[in-house]
């Protein structure tokens, strides 16, 4: 079973090429997250996690909808992180994740993919995504042919850097950055209701014909990136950068 979670269709996407290539079952994280839907998760024995990377490690929404959801089949455990950059040492938290469900760690692989984080940093313009993404095939092929074999994933960086970002540095930006209240829709807002429904955490509603958003942002980047008008903005940090979203390409 091939589990997904994705703001702006990078994970989506790496989870696809797995599951077409693999014959597994494909599963939105998103969807169940959004629904409130804990219920067990029937699947064959291995599970492959393909999630973003939020500040060094999977996001906490993935991450709290693991701990409570149970996999009664599932023996093992992949897990894939799209990055713009780097991973830093996730591979330790998803690890002790795997001691908790009772899992057989199979590693964690890094997939650089084109950056949508535009509250902080810029997104590149289609030509530039299309070969950062091209030059992902062969990871992403890489992954698949060790979840095909049943093998585990050869061991990611771990220096000093990778475990000060994953460790005391990423409750730290949750604490400071992950919150929602310099999102506003402007003018060129149609009311559409596009960045409610695409909201994995229901923390957009739409009064007046314009989103509101409330406190339990997870900084997917989905209402922002994929607004059809792009009439949202990230206070000023967004301003005059491209959005990105997988199928724009």
């Amino acid at each position: 079973m091939i589990l997904y979670f994705s703001g702006t269709g990078n994970s989506r996407y790496a989870a696809q090429r797995i599951a077409e290539a693999t014959g597994d079952g494909l599963l939105s994280m998103n969807d169940r997250i959004k629904a409130g839907d804990t219920s067990p998760v029937t699947s064959d024995e291995r599970l492959v996690v393909v999630t973003p990377t939020y500040a060094w490690r999977i996001p906490r929404v993935v991450r709290d909808w693991l701990a409570a959801t149970d996999f009664p089949c599932a023996k093992q455990a992949w897990f894939v992180m799209t990055c713009g950059s780097e991973t830093g040492n996730a591979a330790q938290y998803n690890r002790a994740l795997c001691r908790e469900k009772q899992l057989t760690d199979m590693g964690t692989a890094q997939i650089i993919m084109p950056e949508n984080y535009i509250a902080m940093f810029n997104a590149p313009q289609a030509d530039e995504a299309r070969q950062i993404v091209a030059k992902s095939e062969p990871d992403i092929d890489r992954v698949i042919s060790a979840i095909a074999a049943n093998q585990a994933f050869p061991p990611p960086r771990n220096n000093l850097y990778d475990r000060f970002m994953s460790g005391p540095v990423n409750p730290i930006f949750y604490s400071f950055f992950v919150k929602a209240n310099a999102f506003a829709a402007g003018d060129a807002c149609t009311g559409c209701g596009q960045c409610a429904k695409l909201c994995p955490t229901n923390n957009i509603t739409i009064q007046n014909g314009k989103p509101v958003w409330r406190s339990g942002c997870t900084h997917c980047m989905a209402c922002i990136c994929r607004c059809p008008a792009e009439a949202i903005e990230y206070g000023k940090k967004s301003l005059g950068k491209p959005r990105y979203h997988f199928e724009a390409l």
